[in-house]
C-alpha cells in the first residue's frame, strides 16, 4: 500500500509539471525572451559606449522631460480613479437596487477601448463639440491638450478601478462594521476605523494597477492630446526613437526607463501598503 501510495503521489508531481510545462514556455517565450531582448539590446547603441543610449535620452530635455509629463498625468489619473471609487463601491457593495446595471454601464468604456473614447471625447468635449455649443460665450479648449487626455485616462480607467475596489470590499465581513454599530459607532467611524484599514492592502494593489495601466498611455496622448508639446508622454519618446529614428537601442533604453520607474512607484506603493493590516478580511464570504 505504501508503494502504490509513493507510486500514486509521483504520478500526481508528473501530471502536474506536463501541466505547468507549457504555461512556462509560453512566459519563456512571449515575456521572458522579449525582455531580456529589449534590455541586452538597449546597451548596444552604435556610438557613446554600452550606455550610450541612456545617456543620449537623461541628456536631451526634450527626452528627458517625457518622464515627468508622464508622471503628471498617470499619478493624478490614478488617484482620482481609486479616490472616485472607494464612495461608490462603499455605496454599491452588498444588495444595492440596480447594482447589475450601474455596473454594466461603468464597464462599456473598458469595452469601447481608448481610440473609441477618444473620438467621444473629440465630439462632446472638442471645439465644435456639444459641450462647447451650449455655452454662450468662447469655446472652452478641453482636448488636444493635457486636459484631454486626462479625461480619456479617468473614463478608461475609472470601470478598472471601481470594479476591482468593489471586489476588495466584498470580501470584508460584514459582521465587523455590524459590531461596531452596536457599540454605538456612526458610519463614519466604521469607515474609517474598520473598513478603510483592512481596504488599504486592496487600494494599494489598485493603485499600481491602475498606475502602470495609465503610465503607458499612449493612443489619447496621440489622439486627445498635444503629441509634440504638453502630453509628448515618453511612451510616445520611445515609438519616435524606434519607427521614426530607426534608433531600436534608443527605444529599447526609453523602454526599460519605464519599466524602472514604474517599478519603483509599485514599490512604494506596497511598502506603504505594508503598513496597513495585512491578515483575512473575510470569514467565509467573498
Amino acid at each position: 500500500m505504501t508503494a502504490l501510495r509513493h507510486r500514486l503521489a509521483e504520478r500526481g508531481i508528473d501530471r502536474q509539471l506536463a501541466l505547468l510545462l507549457p504555461a512556462l514556455l509560453c512566459v519563456l517565450v512571449l515575456f521572458v525572451y522579449p525582455f531580456a531582448y529589449g534590455v541586452g539590446l538597449s546597451f548596444q547603441p552604435s556610438s557613446g559606449g554600452v550606455l550610450g543610449a541612456y545617456r543620449t535620452f537623461f541628456e536631451d530635455p526634450y527626452q528627458r522631460d517625457t518622464i515627468a509629463t508622464t508622471l503628471g498625468l498617470s499619478l493624478p489619473a490614478a488617484l482620482l480613479n481609486v479616490a472616485a471609487s472607494v464612495p461608490i463601491a462603499y455605496r454599491m457593495r452588498g444588495r444595492f437596487r440596480g447594482k447589475r446595471l450601474m455596473t454594466t454601464l461603468l464597464v462599456v468604456p473598458i469595452t469601447l477601448g481608448t481610440v473609441l473614447t477618444a473620438e467621444g471625447l473629440l465630439n462632446f468635449l472638442g471645439p465644435t463639440g456639444w459641450f462647447n455649443r451650449i455655452l454662450p460665450g468662447d469655446a472652452v479648449r478641453l482636448t488636444n491638450n493635457y486636459w484631454g487626455v486626462f479625461f480619456s485616462l479617468i473614463i478608461t480607467g475609472f470601470p478598472f478601478a471601481f470594479l476591482l475596489i468593489l471586489s476588495y470590499l466584498s470580501g470584508i465581513d460584514p459582521s465587523l462594521e455590524k459590531a461596531a454599530a452596536t457599540l454605538g459607532a456612526g458610519w463614519w467611524q466604521r469607515f474609517r476605523r474598520i473598513t478603510l484599514p483592512l481596504l488599504a492592502p486592496g487600494l494599494a494593489t489598485t493603485f499600481c494597477l491602475t498606475f502602470v495601466l495609465a503610465f503607458s498611455v499612449f493612443p489619447s496622448a496621440v489622439l486627445v492630446g498635444d503629441p509634440a508639446g504638453s502630453t509628448r508622454v515618453i511612451s510616445i519618446a520611445a515609438y519616435h526613437a524606434g519607427y521614426e529614428a530607426y534608433d531600436y537601442p534608443l527605444a529599447s533604453a526609453i523602454a526599460v526607463v519605464m519599466g524602472v520607474i514604474e517599478l519603483v512607484v509599485v514599490a512604494v506603493a506596497l511598502g506603504l501598503r505594508s503598513l496597513f493590516y495585512t491578515g483575512t478580511t473575510s470569514s467565509g464570504k467573498g
